[in-house]
């Protein structure tokens, strides 16, 4: 191939390649095509997701999750055990929260709050599985999430009909529930945790730490589109680590998949407004509207009536397709 210089270059200059004009011409830097089996590398809006009776169109609205913790050791004192009958006052709740606006609900049997006393599954899923069966029988088109941990307490629930598997180890080492979900094709959230709050670079670390959680999921038969990510606000994290999650929300957007915030009532917000769980609403609506600025597609939440409506409102700001 002849040589040639830049116009204008010294002639002590070494000998330039000429320009290959399919890869970008004259003397521009070499430019490349995608190889013909990959995909972009920009994932943008995730693709709509089918939990159970719904779809949820990620990107035109950020959806409401509604809390029904069946324990009696709940943080937030919710805790549906201590009722007579926590199965009918179970769907009791879960219907008020639909007609606050809820798009679905989210069962609980084991508190994750400090200190929390261990259940077995055994015991869990005694807990669970009535509380599911009853809310798919009374609220056929109301989608039901289980959150556990526990392989054969999810088994279980979606056995009785829940629709989404809310895995707060989802970055963890046990890929027993991963195999079970990727086996039934269902949803999952995966969360952020870690043991100790020990990092060097927050945001950096929870990007690469759910980022090898999706890895996992991929890799146990879960596909791309079934998986939802969760930050772990409160979990593995101090408060300044927590408060500055929320300033770097929008990050989150880079794993290319859509993403659950639950900070509701959580001690965080109580330590900045010195307040017990039962007066932090207030705050956990401010966390709501931040989650929609920040183009969050799921807020997990307790009071549902007011941080619907927040949420509507921000998305009437922030998204042109949720405007009137």
């Amino acid at each position: 191939m002849t040589t040639t210089r830049p116009p204008g270059a010294s002639d002590h200059g070494s000998p330039v390649v000429r320009g290959r004009p399919e890869l970008g011409g004259a003397f521009a830097t070499p430019s490349y095509r995608l190889p013909a089996d990959a995909g972009s590398g920009l994932p943008g809006r995730p693709q709509p997701l089918r939990i159970g009776p719904q779809t949820f169109a990620w990107g035109e609205r950020t959806y409401v999750m509604g809390i029904l913790n069946v324990t009696p050791d709940s943080f937030s004192g919710d805790g549906l055990l201590g009722d007579a009958d926590p199965i009918a006052a179970a769907v009791r709740l879960g219907r008020a929260m639909v007609d606050e606006g809820a798009d679905i609900l989210d069962v609980g049997g084991e508190s994750t709050r400090p200190g929390h006393a261990p259940v077995d599954a055994e015991a869990e899923r005694t807990r669970v599985v009535p509380v599911v069966a009853a809310l798919r029988a009374a609220l056929p088109e109301v989608p039901v999430s289980v959150d556990t941990t526990k392989a054969e307490v999810a088994a279980a629930a979606l056995d009785a009909g829940a629709d989404l598997v809310n895995d707060v180890a989802g970055v963890g080492l046990d890929d027993s529930l991963l195999r079970l979900v990727a086996d039934r094709g269902t949803p999952i959230v995966l969360m952020h945790d870690r043991a100790e709050a020990r990092y060097t670079n927050l945001m950096a670390e929870i990007l690469a730490d759910l980022e090898r959680g999706i890895e996992r999921a991929m890799a146990a038969g879960i596909a791309w589109e079934s998986i939802v990510v969760d930050p772990g606000f409160g979990f593995g994290k101090t408060p300044k680590h927590n408060l500055a999650l929320l300033r770097e929300l929008p990050v989150l957007r880079l794993l290319g998949r859509p993403v659950l915030l639950g900070a509701s009532r959580k001690s965080t917000l109580g330590k900045v407004l010195d307040l017990p769980a039962d007066q932090r609403v207030e705050a956990t609506i401010a966390t709501t509207v931040l989650a929609v600025a920040a183009g969050l597609d799921m807020v997990r939440v307790h009071d549902i009536r007011p941080n619907a409506r927040a949420a509507r409102l921000a998305d009437a700001v922030v998204r042109e397709e949720a405007g009137p």
